[in-house]
């Protein structure tokens, strides 16, 4: 074991404790996967991520992602937090025009979004499909949802799988009570969202569920496009605060089949006492960008 540099990083709010906290280990050489698998157990947070030199010539660096159940090819906020925390101790990218990330997926780039302290990256190419209804109706079952509140779902692919759902209202998504257990024996990591009326431009805190009321004082007030839900049971993470691998996918999906608009802010973390915010735009091109602010809560370093 050696001291390696560390960074513990909350990803998707300008205020530091009210996002997805990341732990990053800024030099991951010579550790073994058992190891790194071991570290993210013992972090217990969503995601642990550990910082490598690159094998493709055109990336800035390498990455290698695990939650405390395994490794993942792809996410977004460990994007967002592993960059923020390179570019910080002093990572210099090739462009000048984008950082880019070697990870299991590939290569995905990140964008500095001029004017704000945001970064963002480009969503990985998308696959998806309809859901069987019988897989449909059991995860409604162990969501407690009824059918009616279920607009449309896709069954969503850009590294990680999510099922997508589609509801009726952000009010139903704030008061689902999933039964995880459930969840985790289906094998089923599940999205969800709802798009608030446009009339209705309330600060999310204030219409949101008694839990999220509480934090009132120090949450950012938004008005959001939508909320949003994430519950990865079968990956050891009963509900993630803030997602950014779903909420690409989610808006790859909503976008092209006009459930969203192409520039949009989600919400997502309110039930867990958290302020998440995720900026979506697709580009003329057609490429969905996922832009949020990290800020560094912790800075030093790790025996590992």
């Amino acid at each position: 074991m050696k001291q390696r540099a560390f960074k513990q990083i909350d990803v998707f709010t300008p205020t530091p404790y009210f996002g997805n906290p990341l732990a990053v280990v800024m030099d991951g050489t010579g550790l073994d996967e058992a190891a790194m698998q071991r570290f993210a157990q013992w972090t217990n947070l969503s995601e642990t991520t550990f910082l490598l030199p690159p094998t493709e010539a055109t990336a800035d660096y390498g990455v290698r992602i695990f939650t405390p159940g395994g490794e993942l090819p792809f996410a977004g906020h460990p994007t967002l937090g592993s960059c923020h925390s390179w570019l910080q101790a002093g990572g210099q990218p090739h462009s000048k025009d984008f950082i880019v990330q070697e990870c299991k997926v590939g290569l995905v780039k990140i964008r500095r979004e001029p004017g704000t302290q945001r970064l963002a990256f480009a969503a990985p190419a998308l696959k998806r499909s309809a859901p069987s209804p019988a897989v449909l109706a059991q995860v409604a079952g162990a969501l407690g949802l009824k059918a009616t509140s279920i607009l449309t779902a896709q069954c969503l692919d850009n590294g990680p799988l999510w099922l997508g759902l589609l509801l009726d209202s952000p009010d139903t998504v704030l008061q689902l009570t999933p039964d995880h257990k459930a969840l985790a024996k289906l094998g089923i990591k599940v999205g969800v969202a709802a798009r608030y009326p446009r009339e209705d431009t309330a600060p999310l805190i204030a219409r949101a569920n008694r839990e999220a009321r509480a934090f009132a004082a120090s949450a950012p007030a938004i008005a959001p496009d939508f909320e949003v839900r994430a519950f990865a049971s079968p990956i050891g993470v009963d509900e993630d605060p803030v997602t950014g691998s779903l909420n690409a996918s989610l808006a790859q999906w909503l976008i092209a089949e006009g459930h969203a608009p192409e520039r949009y802010t989600a919400s997502q973390g309110v039930c867990l006492g958290r302020a998440g915010q995720v900026h979506i735009e697709r580009d003329a091109a057609g490429q969905v960008w996922v832009g949020g602010e990290s800020v560094t809560c912790i800075d030093g370093s790790v025996t590992l």
